[in-house]
Order: C-alpha cells, then sequence, then structure tokens
C-alpha cells in the first residue's frame, strides 16, 4: 500500500545555513514547512564536519600561537609527543551541541517540522523521502527549495582512505595530531587547515597547481599570507605543482609525487581539491532540472531554478560557497517565492577566512579598483603602528583601503592579521553608503584598537593624494 501524499506550502531538502534561513523565512511568513535533513541533527555539514568543528581546533591553535607571542621569550610550549588530537577540540562536542540546540528550538518555536531521512524528486512538486528504518514518505510542496550543500571531491591520483588520506570531513577524526602534513590544494579549506596545523606545531607542505594560495585575494595579502605561513619551521607553499601519485607506503609515511619527480613524504595527507554539489540520489531530472558543467545547479539571481517553483542555495549552485552567502541566498530565495519585497540587496558580500593569520576582505581589490576606473588611491595602515597591534603582539597584520580616484568614496578593502573578519564589515557599510576616505580621519575611533587602522589607513590616502596634487588644488575634504 502507497504512502499517501502529504500537502506542504514549503519543502526544504536540507538543513544548512541556505535551508534552515530559507525555512525560517517561510514560516514567519505563515506557511507550512518541513524540512528534509539526512543527518540525525540540523546544520548540515557546516555545522558537523565544516566550519564548526575546524574553527574549535582554530581557536586552541590561536591561543597557542597568541600565548608563544606574548610570553614566549619566558616561556617554552612546545606540543607533547603522540599528543592526541580530541584534547585540543574538548570543546568540539559541546558547541556543536549547542548550536545545533539553538537551530533546533529556533524551528521548534516557528512550527518548521524536521523530517528525517534521504530525499528524491518524484516529479517537480513531489518528494519521496525514506528513513533509515525504511519508512516512505511522500511529500507535494507548492515551493521547494534544494540546500542539499556539497562535500569534499576526490580526485583519482589521490585515494582517500580517511586513515593515511584524508579530506575536510575526516581529518579532524584523527587520533592524534601528526608530526608533518602534506596539504593538497590552496584555496580556503586548504589554508584554513595548513596554518592550523603548523600554528600547533605540525610541519606542512602546501602544494597546488596555482602560483600562489587564495589566489582569488589581493596579491600583497597573499604574500603576507605566505610570508607568516612560511615561517613556521618546516612549513613551505609548493605552486605550479601537478600531482602525479599519493600513495602510503604501508609503514608510517604517505609519499606524494609530483610531475617533476619531487616527493613530499609526511605522516598525513589532506585532500581539499574542491567541492562537488551534493545532488546524488536526488533525481533532480525527474523534477525537470539539470546541472551545468561544473555540477552545480544554475540559478537566477534569487535563486529561482529553471522549474519557476523550484530554488536552489548554498553550495549546491557554486561559489562564493561561504555561509554567511548561503544563509542570505536562503532567506531571499522564499521572499522571491513568496513575492515578498527584496530590497536592493548587494553584492559587496565580505569574504572572511579564518586562516593564522585571518584575512577579510570586501569589495575592488586594488588590482580590480585599477581595471575598474584606470587608477586608484590606495592606503595602508600596518598593525606595527598601532598602540594595539603592540599590545595584543599581533604587529604582523595590515588593513588595505581602496578609495575610487577623484571622489575617494571607499570601494573595497582587505585586511590580514588578528581581527580581520570582524573589522571588515566597517569597510562594508562604508562602501554600501558612499563614505569617502576623510570620513575615517573625522570619526574618533576607541583607543587602543585595531580599528584605528581604519583612520591610519585613510590618512595614508589623503597624504598621497596631497602630495600628487599642486598647493592649492582643489582635494577632497572630510565630511561633516
Amino acid at each position: 500500500m502507497s504512502a499517501a501524499t502529504e500537502t506542504w506550502d514549503v519543502i526544504v531538502i536540507g538543513s544548512g545555513p541556505a535551508g534552515q534561513k530559507a525555512a525560517v523565512q517561510a514560516a514567519k511568513s505563515g506557511k507550512r514547512v518541513c524540512v528534509i535533513e539526512r543527518e540525525r541533527g540540523v546544520g548540515g555539514a557546516c555545522v558537523h564536519r565544516g566550519t564548526i568543528p575546524s574553527k574549535t581546533l582554530r581557536e586552541t591553535a590561536m591561543h597557542i600561537t597568541a600565548f608563544r607571542q606574548r610570553i614566549g621569550r619566558h616561556v617554552k610550549v612546545e606540543m607533547p609527543p603522540d599528543l592526541q588530537l580530541a584534547s585540543l577540540m574538548d570543546r568540539m562536542e559541546s558547541v556543536i551541541t549547542a548550536h545545533v540546540g539553538y537551530q533546533s528550538a529556533q524551528m521548534q518555536r516557528n512550527h518548521i517540522e524536521q523530517v528525517h531521512g534521504r530525499a528524491r524528486f518524484l516529479d517537480a512538486n513531489t518528494v519521496a523521502v525514506e528513513s533509515i528504518f525504511g519508512q516512505r514518505r511522500l511529500l507535494r510542496g507548492d515551493v521547494i527549495v534544494i540546500a542539499t550543500g556539497s562535500r569534499p571531491r576526490t580526485p583519482r591520483e589521490v585515494p582517500v582512505d580517511h586513515e593515511h588520506i584524508l579530506d575536510s570531513d575526516s581529518i579532524l577524526s584523527m587520533a592524534y595530531l601528526p608530526t608533518s602534513l602534506t596539504v593538497l590544494g590552496s584555496g580556503v579549506i586548504a589554508s584554513e587547515y595548513a596554518t592550523i596545523f603548523a600554528a600547533l606545531g605540525v610541519e606542512v607542505t602546501m602544494i597546488d597547481r596555482a602560483d600562489r594560495p587564495l589566489a582569488f585575494l589581493d596579491r600583497e595579502i597573499v604574500d603576507r599570507f605566505v610570508e607568516a605561513f612560511e615561517a613556521h619551521p618546516g612549513c613551505v607553499f609548493v605552486g605550479n605543482a601537478k600531482i602525479e601519485s599519493v600513495a602510503w607506503d604501508g609503514i608510517d609515511t604517505v609519499v606524494t609525487t609530483l610531475s617533476n619527480g619531487w616527493q613530499a613524504r609526511a605522516d598525513k595527507v589532506l585532500c581539499t581539491l574542491g567541492r562537488i554539489a551534493n545532488i546524488e540520489g536526488l533525481s533532480i531530472e525527474a523534477a525537470g532540472l539539470a546541472t551545468n558543467e561544473r555540477g552545480h545547479i544554475p540559478v537566477d539571481a534569487d535563486c529561482r531554478t529553471a522549474v519557476p517553483h523550484i530554488f536552489a542555495c548554498g553550495d549546491v549552485i557554486g561559489p562564493p560557497s561561504l555561509a554567511s552567502a548561503s544563509m542570505e541566498q536562503g532567506r531571499r530565495a522564499m521572499r522571491a517565492a513568496l513575492k515578498l519585497p527584496l530590497g536592493a540587496g548587494s553584492e559587496l558580500i565580505p569574504t572572511g577566512i579564518y586562516t593564522i593569520p585571518e584575512i577579510g576582505s570586501v569589495g575592488l581589490s586594488e588590482a580590480e579598483a585599477t581595471a575598474k576606473f584606470g587608477s586608484c588611491c590606495v592606503g595602508r595602515s600596518n598593525f606595527a603602528e598601532l598602540a594595539r597591534g603592540q599590545i595584543a603582539a599581533c604587529t604582523d597584520g595590515m588593513l588595505k583601503l581602496i578609495a575610487a580616484p577623484g571622489t575617494l568614496k571607499i570601494v573595497g578593502a582587505q585586511i590580514i592579521g588578528e581581527g580581520a573578519t570582524e573589522l571588515i564589515h566597517l569597510a562594508q557599510m562604508a562602501a554600501m553608503t558612499d563614505f569617502d576616505a576623510g570620513m575615517f580621519v573625522e570619526k574618533i575611533f576607541n583607543f587602543p584598537t585595531l580599528a584605528e587602522a581604519y583612520r591610519v589607513a585613510a590618512l595614508d590616502i589623503l597624504g598621497k593624494v596631497a602630495a600628487s596634487t599642486t598647493v592649492g588644488a582643489a582635494v577632497p575634504q572630510p565630511q561633516g
């Protein structure tokens, strides 16, 4: 006997950042909503295997690094041999439990039903859900949101076994902290893990096809990042490299061989060579959908697919693949689906990269601003110039402020150093509200703070403009 079909206003497949926010938006708009999740708890890979666990380990690494920098001349800090990785992440389970509890409570408050199981499209409006016990439910929705996220991509030449050769889902399942680690890739995930383990005293070799890590970022910022990474003993970035093979020697070493014959030997290998959308088993073709050449579901600016009542958001649609962007995509998709006011939206999505040191970026880089305007005005502030930078022993940081020529309107900023992912939001607000560089000079900042870097960078811009003009020429003045 076939199961009766249940009717819902909105069905959301996936409860990660995008799905959870889409569901809450729909529920707050008075719609009957259910969320389908294959994991035991809500939150998706972001909570259970990605952002939350990795940032928990990063906090430990950050505290150890800060301790070394501030009193390392008097107290020696070393990682003991055979240190259990779990001992460095003793707060992880409590953090995950708290976050899952918060999200579950929010969904319950908004009367969102949570359906545990694997989802599969039967047609454009009907989704079958099979539970772990083999029970089957048929759900029919007026609006459907696909927010199934992504998983690590495993190239053929990298035989991930989750013991010696790991991916970003299994890296934190290691029993002990390795003495050496080879990281394949140099994107966000690769760079974050490479610097976290480097800060913990692991010798890390980062290998990639690109000539530099985080190639989408401002080159000056990346140069500082590489310098900080390679300052750790035994840590190096190897660029312009093609991986020929990766193999465990059967004893205690994983050997990574490059096409030029060079080999990297390490206790463990971490493969972070991209991610692929989670659409396997979803039968999107039954709903009239197909993926593009990169394996993502194509959508318009409001995350609407080729089937008007089906939306997709988060990693399943591709870059920027940020939790923050996914949340906004979920919210905006649902507002579009329900014909609610969308607002202007913003292309100024801040990027936060939780490397050590961390990196924040928003708007145009120096190269992009130069390409757009023909030239640009750049102001820099080194954290070594700030009292807070000296007090907190984070003197290797820098804030780079980008302004349009003539108007000196803020069009972008890049920051490397402690607090970068927090500080970048001030530049975001400045760019969104047409601040000019002079506004940062006129405003009062707490002292001592790293936020003062904005004033120093703005003064740098104004000083360069004044120096390049003749006496008495018009120079943009701070707005009162």
